[in-house]
């Protein structure tokens, strides 16, 4: 029988600075202040009036507000049967859009 190869696992986050590290002349502490840094930049953003933020190269994240749902009896698509749904505030998501050129990446 043939094997299975193992998945291969994504890089943690000690991994992604220490070769952020290597490959610029920024020590991990650095490199871990510049991502500290950018995750409260998009945090005020997303905040604001604007309510997006664009990495240049890899992503556009967006907030779109969902509706409310109402409660009441609902069809579950999988089963068809019918079942009571409590209601659902409205509320704030968070999209991410990849861009072209992390599109052309894969």
């Amino acid at each position: 029988m043939a094997k299975k190869k193992a998945a291969a696992k994504p890089p943690t986050k000690s991994e992604i600075l220490g070769t952020i590290a290597d490959k610029t002349d920024l020590t991990r502490k650095q490199v871990s202040e510049v991502f500290n840094e950018l995750s409260t930049l998009i945090g005020k953003n997303l905040k604001s009036s604007s309510k997006q933020f664009t990495v240049p190269g890899l992503c556009k994240i967006v907030v779109k507000k969902t509706k409310s749902i109402p409660a009441g009896e609902r069809v579950n698509p999988f089963t068809g049967e019918k079942k009571w749904m409590p209601a659902k505030p409205a509320r704030n998501t968070v999209k991410v859009r990849p861009l072209k050129a992390l599109k052309d990446m894969v």
